[in-house]
């Protein structure tokens, strides 16, 4: 990708990256420019909070170590997505990365 497209869209990258509500802003600010960076990132959250929620269910319904063992491996994930973004590189996510990219390719 070209290096002023990242440029552009790391700021909105990382703020994807903070809650829920940074995923929300990102979104509604990516909306007019539709930076591929910023996409690229804001997709991997997408699939963090999936990955969040569901290691919330399975602590509550399932197994309580395992769900936090869950929460853990999703806790590493987004650091490792947001370590990517701040060093402006499209990583993705060991193991799901590339399904998330897949899954939520409608958003540009």
């Amino acid at each position: 990708m070209q290096n002023s497209t990242i440029k552009e869209g790391k700021t909105l990258a990382i703020v994807s990256y903070f809650t829920f509500i940074g995923l929300i802003i990102a979104i509604i600010m990516n909306l007019e420019k539709r930076n591929s960076f910023t996409s690229f990132h804001i997709r991997q959250m997408l699939g963090l909070i999936i990955m969040l929620i569901f290691s919330n269910l399975v602590e509550e319904y399932v197994n309580s170590l395992l769900g936090t063992a869950f929460w853990i491996i999703t806790f590493v994930a987004w650091l490792f997505g947001l370590v990517h973004a701040i060093k402006e590189e499209y990583k993705p996510i060991p193991v799901l990365g590339d399904k998330f990219q897949e899954w939520f390719k409608n958003i540009n």
